[in-house]
């Protein structure tokens, strides 16, 4: 479903550092060149083909290399939940060739835009089926002992919500009432609280930023700051 706000667009990414964070989803697929990307602390590459979904509320930095640009979408659509960590293979020549569109300003391709990519992303998503269990009782300590193992991970909404046998919505509906938080935040709220627990053991930064998944110590260093006013 297209929403009044849902907007797609071609972006030139410089070499310039950018940070924010929106209310809605933010979804790219690199068309040309490389724009690193960190979300939540958890660094992602996307070059031409590759793509990435950016919840709501989740504060991203961003810099790209070279002649960068991609094709972006900012949509309110809660089906965007359900998105995979990786874009399926059919993504790529549809956002080459809606990048093409939009840039030569036709405007079926802004209109149908991001229906089709919405379809293309998530559609494998929706046919996996993922039961849902009505007002089933999450157990937060275990699902907070499910991620130590896996704190490297990039994990997805859809993976916590598996986890528990929900649907991402439930799930994510679920984790704003209990705990006050969207799930992308929760799951940054573990990591940062497992970043203390090893430091107070002694772990280095360094080493502590490897385990859980932050892709250098500077930035696990600032997550921890920015964390610590409202701990």
């Amino acid at each position: 479903m297209v929403t009044a706000h849902d907007r797609l667009s071609v972006r030139d990414y410089g070499a310039s550092h950018g940070s924010h964070d929106h209310d809605h989803f933010q979804i790219l697929v690199g068309l040309e060149g490389v724009l690193e990307l960190e979300v939540a602390g958890r660094g992602r590459r996307i070059a031409a083909g590759e793509g990435c979904v950016v919840p709501p509320g989740e504060r991203h930095d961003f810099e790209g290399h070279g002649a960068t640009r991609c094709l972006v979408l900012d949509s309110h659509d809660p089906a965007w939940a359900l998105a995979s960590a990786v874009p399926p293979a059919g993504v790529r020549p549809l956002a080459r060739y809606l990048g093409e569109a939009v840039t030569a300003g036709l405007p079926r391709a802004r209109r149908l835009g991001a229906s089709l990519l919405l379809e293309a992303w998530v559609q494998q998503a929706r046919s996996a089926g993922t039961p849902e269990r009505h007002q089933r009782t999450i157990d937060w300590a275990a699902l907070s002992r499910w991620l130590q193992p896996r704190w490297q991970l990039p994990l997805t909404v859809a993976d916590l919500a598996g986890t528990v046998h929900l649907s991402t919505s439930q799930f994510t509906a679920r984790c704003r009432a209990e705990q006050g938080d969207s799930p992308m935040q929760w799951l940054r709220r573990q990591r940062l609280a497992q970043a203390r627990a090893w430091r107070a053991e002694g772990v280095s930064v360094a080493d502590t930023a490897h385990r859980v998944g932050y892709r250098s110590p500077s930035a696990l260093t600032a997550a921890l700051r920015r964390e610590s006013p409202s701990d």
